[in-house]
């Protein structure tokens, strides 16, 4: 007999998230080594939050969602809000309730540099790496360091003299710029948009961009990255 298509909502739904995520799940043992790294870490926290005033997104669920955009390649903090608001695993994984509701993009973008600021990002790198767990996978004999570019988030019309002397852009919120015939570098101009950013190109014939550079230390017996920096472009 052919199933009916008609919608009929529940009054009461009971949904437990553990029995939703299959138990050879991969994020199940990253789960299990963040939050043991996030219990370490709770009086790092407790530094950086006032003792008054309206609580703010946990810091250890921040971090999880952190790593969630992280793991999938999410572009944006809106699209990331977006995704816990529906994805059940990743509900599970930030440590939000079938009920609880999501927290706004803007006010979680201001958390989270709030946390960042606090060099959190660095320790819980290194707690992560004592862990039991992941230091028996670690090798002390050969190591690589790589680099990569990573592109900043400002367009090249925002890249300007700093003397002012730049005409006005077109009309509209993005307006046409014409750079034909302008001779631009980063001794001569920056990105008003982000002051760090630098132009930089990685060879002859490519696209220069405005970009940090991002370094990694990985040991070679399981490819694991233990040590990363961003810098300035240069060269």
């Amino acid at each position: 007999m052919r199933g009916s298509d008609a919608v009929a909502g529940s009054l009461f739904s009971y949904v437990d998230l553990e029995k939703r995520v299959r138990a050879d799940h991969p994020l199940r043992v990253i789960r299990g080594v963040v939050n043991a790294t996030l219990a370490d870490l709770s009086a790092a926290f407790d530094a950086l939050y006032s003792p008054l005033g309206r609580e703010s997104i946990p810091p250890e669920r921040l971090l999880r969602a952190l790593l969630l955009q992280a793991f999938y390649s999410i572009r944006s903090e809106r699209q990331l809000v977006e995704r816990i608001e529906f994805d059940l695993l990743f509900r599970w994984f930030v440590g939000l309730g079938m009920d609880d509701p999501v927290w706004d993009a803007t006010t979680f973008t201001k958390n989270r540099d709030r946390l960042l600021e606090g060099d959190v990002a660095l320790k819980f790198l290194a707690v992560v790496l004592a862990q039991p767990r992941v230091k028996a996978l670690l090798s002390t004999e050969h190591f690589s360091v790589d680099g990569t570019l990573l592109e900043a988030w400002a367009s090249t019309k925002s890249f300007r003299p700093k003397d002012g002397s730049a005409p006005p852009p077109g009309a509209g919120r993005n307006g046409e710029q014409d750079f034909h015939g302008q001779k631009r570098s980063n001794e001569t101009h920056a990105s008003t948009t982000d002051p760090d950013a630098r132009l930089y190109r990685k060879g002859r014939g490519k696209e220069a961009k405005l970009a940090f550079m991002g370094h990694a230390l990985m040991e070679n017996r399981n490819g694991l990255i233990v040590g990363a920096v961003a810098t300035r472009a240069s060269g």
